[in-house]
């Protein structure tokens, strides 16, 4: 599994904004309710503390709440998985993100990291955690385990501060987040070689890290 190197001079840039209702879908035969179908807005959008405007979860205990009232995906990853699965059909919104952004990767980003985009103030929480309705989005339902062994989850985001976003906004690092721990290598310390015990008990105790990441951290912290 490889690294992308991280971009140099890239301006970070909100890309899309998209947005869906939960639908009901079939998948294995039984009828299951999924916001994961999202598409880019027209115009601007208001952020609210749970949700954009327009936008909804159907499983907010995994999908929502204010820990992840956001979920944003790098462009960047988006050239990576089109040469993987053979497609030029991929366009903003097809892994069910929220927010698609330009210079903000899993290596890059750090958890409590705080940017402004827009008139708002966003702070990265945890990585997402892909489940069956990704892959039924996609087409292949061995997708979402492909996409976790990749190491490009994304990241979810809490809102500091309501306001309206676009697509075009620039975005502004605020503050950096003190734990030193990106989104990438929260990932490692649960799903690669490059484990530490010390380091994944440390990320464990983060206050904006979600109890589904915080169970998986405490067990690579006591093999």
């Amino acid at each position: 599994m490889k690294s992308d190197p991280q971009p140099t001079n890239t301006p970070l840039k909100l890309l899309a904004v998209c947005v869906g209702p939960p639908r009901e879908v079939i998948i294995g035969g039984k009828p299951v309710m999924t916001g994961i179908y999202k598409k880019p807005a027209e115009g601007r959008v208001m952020l609210r503390r749970l949700n954009l405007d327009g936008d909804g979860q159907a499983d907010p205990a995994n999908h929502g709440g204010e820990l992840k009232a956001v979920y944003a995906y790098p462009w960047e990853n988006y050239a990576f998985w089109a040469e993987k699965l053979g497609r030029d059909d991929l366009e903003p919104g097809s892994f069910g993100e929220n927010f698609t952004v330009q210079g903000l990767t899993e290596q890059s980003v750090i958890i409590g990291d705080i940017y402004r985009i827009g008139r708002t103030l966003v702070q990265v929480t945890d990585p997402r955690q892909p489940c069956f309705k990704l892959g039924h989005m996609l087409g292949d339902p061995t997708f979402p385990e492909r996409f976790r062994a990749e190491g490009r989850p994304g990241f979810y985001l809490r809102v500091e501060q309501e306001g309206e976003v676009g697509a075009g906004d620039e975005i502004t690092l605020v503050q950096r987040g003190e734990c030193g721990i990106s989104i990438r290598r929260l990932w490692e310390l649960v799903y690669s070689a490059a484990r530490d015990p010390e380091l994944a008990a440390r990320a464990a105790r983060h206050p904006l890290v979600c109890d589904s990441w915080r169970k998986k951290l405490v067990k690579s912290a006591n093999p």
